[in-house]
Formats: C-alpha cells, sequence, structure tokens
C-alpha cells in the first residue's frame, strides 16, 4: 500500500519522527497502527452501548450528572 500526504503533513511527520529518533516510515506504521487499535477498541464499546440501550440497561441523566460529579472531583 502507499499513501501521499500533503507537503505540509510530510514535512510534520519528518520532523515528528525526527524528534522521536525514529525513521518516518518506521513512525507512520505505528502511529497508525495505534490508531487503528483504538478505533477498534472505540467501535466496541459504542456497539456495547448501543447493545446495552436496546436491552433498556441505561442510566437517567440525573445518575450521570452524580457519576460525573465524582469522577471530576475524584
Amino acid at each position: 500500500m502507499e499513501v501521499h500526504f500533503s507537503p505540509e503533513t510530510e514535512s510534520k511527520l519528518t520532523q515528528a519522527a525526527a524528534q522521536s529518533g525514529r525513521a518516518a516510515e518506521d513512525y507512520v506504521r505505528d502511529l497508525v497502527e495505534r490508531f487503528l487499535d483504538d478505533d477498534i477498541e472505540f467501535r466496541e464499546a459504542v456497539r456495547k452501548g448501543f447493545t446495552s440501550l436496546d436491552r433498556g440497561d441505561f442510566i437517567d441523566e440525573e445518575e450521570m450528572n452524580r457519576r460525573v460529579g465524582r469522577l471530576l472531583r475524584s
């Protein structure tokens, strides 16, 4: 597979790779791999969320606000 970037993006990638001490090709390969792993994980979490909603397993807005408030205070 061959991917083409704009000159600006290629410059950013080259600079970031140099700062990380790696070849640009290796740097891009690792970025894409991590992105794909994160994307797969995100899509699975969304699928699970929709499955829960379909079953009627969800919390109301007040409970969500309480939980988020606790998270933000901790």
